[in-house]
């Protein structure tokens, strides 16, 4: 087996993060030499950074080192920066590498990094670019951007109400799709950056997409991706609560936020099994106070305890929001800034997850066999709630009365899951299944542990890196 060096290129968002860190740790256990790359922005904020065997760190700039998250209108000028100067830093640390007799063997980078792809063309070095979504939503992009039929078409003539079908699957209307795709949403200027990767990805001879997710899960979807070699990888989530391989790998290693995980584990072990509510809505979605409000009362009304991650804001009236939360939750329920989730899902006390269905939190919920109540906020979410519900059967999405998920609804998706009906004895069971097989791929012999050793396989060199 050759001596590989995969340097793994990721922006600096949580949910980018911890599979890209996990996917490393995964190569390294092997005995290849692994780079992880993301920005100086990104050093900059981070809460913490474990060290691994085999992994080293490298942090390269896009041009916007001490800046913000871009807002809106200044996207567009934003990525313009980061597309020069990250195509001047790969190059750099392609080069410098291979200088100092560590050549890179494969470059695997992430979402709005698709330049570190024509760079590596250029420098002879083969690369893959890792999906941190669903298969689904890569192949909705795949869909809507095809340039032999393609509904973004430039992003003229798009309307608000747009649908794709994939065989084998519901039809996803404009709702379920991600939400940048439509004219009207706020992030709409991305989409451009989309369709110039899938452009790229349709230029390469041999273009080669790692997805976080595994083969019986999303079968329909990878057939529908007809012009890509599409490698099911996942779940890229830690060795304990997987294959068991290494049962001290109990978090991704990296965190922008910070947490106290000895005093909500004790609280967690308090509960009685499957008693708990555990309600996050990720690193980037921000609720409204108003939503706040009613999940709050929704979980009261529910009558059960409850664990709810609010991250720390700047924002006073939030904070205020937050101790007002805190103040009513009358001793059910206790309120954290963060922790550590794929322990929170794995603890025997959570019976269901009150999620916003970002694809990290989706995949660790799965895994965890934890049934879901999806209240999709932006981007892929409402496609993984469609997801959940209708196709995989593991969770009930929630119902917006303008804009807003009311209490009520908030308990009734509760009461679903978290009593003795007929249909969350169903999904409660559709969850045991496939964690099962999430188990089963990720073990030596399932699919997606043999899909990864392919890349660390000689005889597979001749079909992906030539």
């Amino acid at each position: 087996m050759k001596n590989h060096h995969f340097l793994l290129l990721t922006r600096p968002a949580q949910g980018h993060l911890n599979p890209n860190l996990q996917l490393a740790k995964r190569l390294a256990s092997t005995g290849a030499r692994v780079t992880f790359a993301t920005t100086i922005n990104g050093r900059n904020r981070l809460k913490s950074l474990r060290t691994f065997d085999g992994i080293s760190y490298t942090f390269f700039s896009d041009g916007h080192d001490h800046a913000e998250p871009p807002k809106n209108g200044d996207f567009t000028t934003y990525m313009a920066t980061a597309k020069t100067v990250v195509a001047r830093e790969v190059t750099r640390m392609i080069q410098t590498f291979a200088e100092e007799g560590k050549p890179v063997t494969l470059l695997i980078y992430g979402f709005l990094l698709p330049w570190a792809a024509l760079v590596a063309r250029q420098l002879n070095v083969p690369s893959a670019f890792l999906v941190v979504q669903t298969a689904t939503v890569f192949a909705i992009y795949h869909k809507y951007f095809d340039s032999r039929g393609s509904i973004y078409n430039g992003g003229c003539n798009i309307e608000s109400s747009v649908s794709v079908k994939i065989s084998n699957l519901p039809l996803f209307s404009s709702s379920d799709l991600p939400t940048f795709l439509l004219p009207t949403d706020q992030y709409f200027a991305t989409s451009a950056y989309f369709n110039e990767h899938m452009k790229y990805l349709e230029d390469d001879p041999k273009p080669c997409v790692l997805i976080n997710t595994f083969h019986n899960l999303e079968e329909a979807s990878i057939k529908a991706i007809d012009n890509i070699q599409v490698i099911p990888i996942g779940p890229l989530i830690p060795s304990a609560f997987t294959d068991g391989n290494d049962p001290e790998d109990k978090s991704f290693g990296c965190d922008l936020f910070d947490s106290n995980r000895s005093d909500y584990l004790q609280w967690l072990d308090s509960k009685p099994p499957h008693s708990v509510i555990y309600v996050s809505f990720g690193s980037l979605a921000v609720l409204k106070k108003e939503q706040k409000v009613e999940i709050l009362q929704g979980l009261l009304e529910s009558g059960r305890s409850f664990l709810w991650i609010i991250r720390p804001s700047d924002d006073d009236e939030d904070e205020a929001v937050k101790a007002s939360i805190q103040e009513g939750s009358s001793g059910k329920g206790i309120i954290l800034s963060w922790c550590s989730q794929v322990e929170v899902l794995s603890h025997k006390s959570i019976g269901c997850f009150v999620s916003h269905c970002g694809w990290n939190s989706t995949l660790e919920s799965l895994v965890a066999g934890v049934p879901i109540v999806g209240c999709p906020q932006f981007s892929d979410q409402a496609t993984n709630a469609k997801m959940v519900e209708e196709v995989w059967g593991i969770g009930v999405r929630a119902g917006k009365t303008e804009g807003l998920v009311e209490r009520e609804e908030i308990k009734r998706c509760l009461d679903i899951l978290m009593e003795d009906g007929e249909r969350g004895e169903e999904i409660r069971q559709n969850a045991s299944k496939w964690r099962c097989l999430a188990l089963e791929a990720i073990k030596e012999g399932g699919s997606s542990h043999n899909n990864l050793k392919m890349l660390l396989d000689s005889s597979y060199e001749n079909t992906l890196y030539k």
